[in-house]
């Protein structure tokens, strides 16, 4: 083998699975056709689960100092333009404020990490320079995949270089995290299913220098991170994290008249540079699989969600973290056929249940656009009245695009072969968000007396959790892990704040820190727990 795996595609979910892999010891290698990052906005924010994963990695500080800075407002607006009253005004608190809260909620209901605004033309370059210390990682820039052909031991990829020679690289699996058009899925036949093409628009990324600075304007709003514009275009503007670029979304006709709607927009002169203006449409999609044989896909590859929610990239981080730890466990020779099978199973799950939270946060937001007249600025009662309703319906309507902590802590591996699963369960809540150690769920965050959360304290592998006063021998349980190989720790909490919140004396959970069991005391057959937990039963 030239490399253990192979990744396709180096955007956020390539880099992050490379990212993976890599401190886990696998030779991983990454091939991308663009020379270098591109400086493309695309997704612009990091939710709470993901900043937690990257907590756990060992990068939230980095991604953090390059993000938007921890004070900015994160405010969204619903407009006429930045220089009119705004009609609607959703507080959110910044980083800080966010951390605070967090820190002051000890019940479950709170991340150990707050939401990130960073951009992908920041995320990129900097997950990059985090790959260039990693010694397992090769990265190949300008190297575009043809074609693969596998067999029973590996993956034979053809790939052409940047001088336009051909090589064949040997993996024993290969990743396409190649996005929405992936060569790698489109070569395996797989199809993507669901809603396509429900609108089209064009991004402009604008850099303006004077913009924040300048808000509010008027009588307009104060300074926030989305402006959603009441017009008949669909418009919206985006504050990227340098606080000098600027996004802006609207289903005008051609690139020029962009340049006028980002002047309607602001409602004052202003100097810009639009930088670069591209066509995208919303679609709402689902890859039919996850995986062929040895291949496997994540991210934009399996799933195409409306960034209403902020469930793209994000869906696609939980993608990758899951794949990367079955794929070393079963590379390191503790992992079971079951472990890679049930990638699929798990996360198109979560790609499924995701399209229909970008769906519902759509809707929402549709719903206020569809009241848009033409005398929306008449300075008339029916001006008035038409301004007054759509301040009305929006309210509660846009906060479904905002206001998604159920999809992003609340998910749940339902019929894993890698869970000891329970029939029933909490409901999954796209809003909502109610902690819960059932198994299958993310363990609940709660902060401990040393002023750090939990999660700080689990190391990598397993983990058997043993909590409050509890002291049962679960020597049987470890055991049965280690004779696997597995890696296997007990780690005693007695704190009363973590027995309470989850509710149970013991609990185990896996490396990307899913609940696999629960109970009061072992079963009579521990060795069947660690046996599907490792992937060598299907339940």
């Amino acid at each position: 083998m030239d490399t253990q795996v192979l990744i396709v595609g180096a955007g956020p979910v390539g880099l992050i699975l490379a990212l993976d892999l890599g401190r886990r010891g696998i030779r991983t290698t990454l091939i991308e056709q663009k020379p270098e990052p591109a400086f493309l906005p695309k997704m612009e924010r990091c939710n709470a689960r993901t900043m937690e994963i990257f907590r756990r990695m060992g990068i939230v500080d980095e991604v953090r100092a390059a993000g938007l800075p921890e004070d900015a407002p994160m405010d969204v607006f619903i407009i006429l333009s930045l220089i009119d009253p705004p009609l609607v005004r959703h507080g959110y608190p910044s980083v800080r404020q966010a951390r605070l809260d967090d820190r002051a909620t000890n019940d479950g209901t709170a991340p150990c990490e707050p939401y990130q605004l960073i951009s992908q033309y920041t995320l990129e370059p900097l997950l990059k320079k985090m790959l260039d210390r990693q010694p397992n990682v090769t990265q190949h820039w300008g190297t575009a995949f043809l074609s693969h052909e596998q067999d029973e031991m590996g993956v034979t990829t053809t790939v052409r270089r940047p001088d336009g020679t051909t090589a064949k690289i040997r993996s024993a699996y290969l990743a396409g995290c190649d996005g929405g058009g992936s060569p790698v899925r489109q070569q395996l036949g797989i199809k993507l299913r669901g809603e396509g093409n429900l609108l089209g628009l064009r991004q402009a990324l604008i850099r303006c220098d004077e913009l924040a600075d300048r808000l509010p304007i008027g009588n307009g709003p104060t300074r926030g991170r989305h402006y959603h514009v009441a017009d008949e275009h669909s418009s919206f503007l985006i504050m990227q994290d340098s606080m000098r670029h600027w996004t802006l979304h609207s289903t005008v006709d051609s690139d020029e008249r962009m340049k006028q709607k980002f002047e309607e927009v602001v409602g004052v002169p202003v100097k810009y540079e639009m930088l670069s203006c591209n066509p995208w449409r919303q679609n709402l999609l689902l890859s039919e699989r996850y995986r062929d044989g040895r291949v496997y896909l994540a991210g934009d590859a399996v799933h195409l969600v409306i960034p209403t929610g902020g469930l793209g990239m994000n869906s696609g981080c939980g993608d990758a973290i899951d794949l990367g730890w079955k794929l070393a466990a079963t590379l390191q020779g503790w992992g079971g056929p079951a472990l890679l099978d049930s990638y699929e199973i798990e996360r198109r799950q979560i790609g499924d249940r995701n399209v229909g939270a970008s769906r519902y946060a759509t809707l929402g937001r549709r719903k206020w656009r569809a009241l848009w007249r033409p005398h929306i600025r008449d300075n008339t009662s029916d001006g008035q009245q038409l301004r007054s309703v759509i301040a009305r319906i929006a309210g509660p309507e846009q906060r479904k695009s905002n206001e998604m902590i159920g999809a992003e802590l609340g998910y749940r591996y339902v019929d894993s072969p890698v869970i000891c699963d329970i029939p029933g369960g909490p409901e999954h809540h796209f809003v909502d968000y109610e902690p819960s150690t059932w198994p299958g769920a993310r363990i609940p965050n709660v902060w401990l007396g040393d002023g750090r959360p939990l999660q700080d304290h689990i190391p990598e592998g397993y983990t058997i959790l043993r909590l409050g006063k509890a002291d049962q021998d679960v020597r049987a349980l470890q055991d049965a892990f280690a004779a696997r190989g597995a890696p296997i720790t007990t780690l005693d909490i007695r704190e009363s704040v973590a027995r309470e919140v989850y509710g149970h004396d013991l609990i185990l959970l896996r490396p990307d820190l899913h609940i696999v069991w629960r109970g009061d005391a072992l079963p009579e057959d521990p060795e069947r727990i660690a046996t599907i937990a490792t992937g060598y039963l299907h339940p």
